[in-house]
C-alpha cells in the first residue's frame, strides 16, 4: 500500500465513528486523506472534521471543496440526531498522528500520547518520535527509569490520541513544509466564515485539547 493510501490506525468511536465511515470514502474519492473526526458539545454541536493531502498540506479552498463533497453524504446517511456545525480543518501545526506514516514524516519532534490500551500500566507517554516499525510507534522516553530502555514501542492500532508538542522547532519545520496555515489563509477563513451560516456539536471527549488558532477551517451549519 502506497503512502498516499496508508489506512488510519488511530480511529473514533461512537457517533464519530459512524462519521467517518460516511464521509471517509469521500474525501479519498477527492485525493484528500481523513485525519480525524471529532463530535463536541461546542456552540450546542460540531462535528470538526481533519483532513489533509498526502503531502500534509491543506488550504482554506481545500477545505471548502471538502465540505461541499461530504455535507450531502452526511445529508443522506443523517448520522447526528440534532442540528450542528459542520467545521472541515487542517490538522494544524501539533497535528494528531493517525498513520504510520505521521510518525516517519515527524520523526525528531516532540509528541504526547495516550494509550487506548495502557501498556504495563502505563497510558501516557511524552517524548521524541524516532519513527515507525511497521505499526509500531517509536517515542524516546526523557523519563525512563535508570536501567530502562528509554525507547518506548507503542502499537499505534491501541492509542486513544497522539498529537504533535507544539514548540518553535515544529513552527518552523511546519512553515518550511508548508503546513502551516499563513496569514493570507487566516483572512480566506474569516471571510468563508462569515460568509457561511454557523451550527452546533455534539460529544466525543477529548482529553488533549485542540488548537484551532493554527487550524485552516471551512464552517457551516446543518439542520
Amino acid at each position: 500500500m502506497s503512502s498516499a493510501n496508508e489506512q488510519r490506525l488511530v480511529k473514533e468511536s461512537g457517533v464519530a465513528a459512524r462519521v467517518a465511515a460516511i464521509v471517509e470514502p469521500v474525501i479519498v474519492d477527492l485525493g484528500y486523506r481523513l485525519v480525524r473526526v471529532r463530535v463536541t458539545g461546542t456552540n450546542g454541536c460540531t462535528v470538526q472534521i481533519m483532513a489533509e493531502r498526502p503531502d500534509g498540506t491543506m488550504s482554506v479552498s481545500d477545505c471548502e471543496a471538502v465540505s461541499h463533497a461530504v455535507s450531502p453524504a452526511l445529508d443522506v446517511d443523517d448520522p447526528i440526531d440534532r442540528a450542528y456545525h459542520l467545521e472541515i480543518s487542517s490538522p494544524g501545526i501539533d497535528r494528531p498522528l493517525v498513520r504510520p506514516q505521521d510518525f516517519t514524516r515527524w520523526a525528531g519532534y516532540e509528541a504526547k500520547v495516550e494509550m487506548a490500551v495502557p501498556i504495563e500500566g502505563r497510558k501516557r507517554y511524552r517524548g521524541m518520535i524516532e519513527g515507525a516499525e511497521g505499526t509500531i510507534a517509536l517515542i524516546r522516553l526523557p523519563d525512563a527509569p535508570e536501567g530502562t530502555d528509554p525507547l518506548a514501542r507503542l502499537p499505534i492500532g491501541d492509542i486513544g490520541e497522539a498529537r504533535l508538542v507544539l514548540t518553535d522547532d515544529l513552527i518552523r519545520e511546519s512553515l518550511r513544509r508548508g503546513t502551516a496555515p499563513t496569514a493570507d489563509d487566516a483572512d480566506e477563513t474569516e471571510e468563508f466564515e462569515a460568509a457561511g451560516n454557523d451550527g452546533s456539536e455534539a460529544d466525543d471527549a477529548t482529553e488533549m485539547p485542540d488548537h484551532p488558532d493554527n487550524d485552516n477551517a471551512s464552517k457551516s451549519t446543518k439542520e
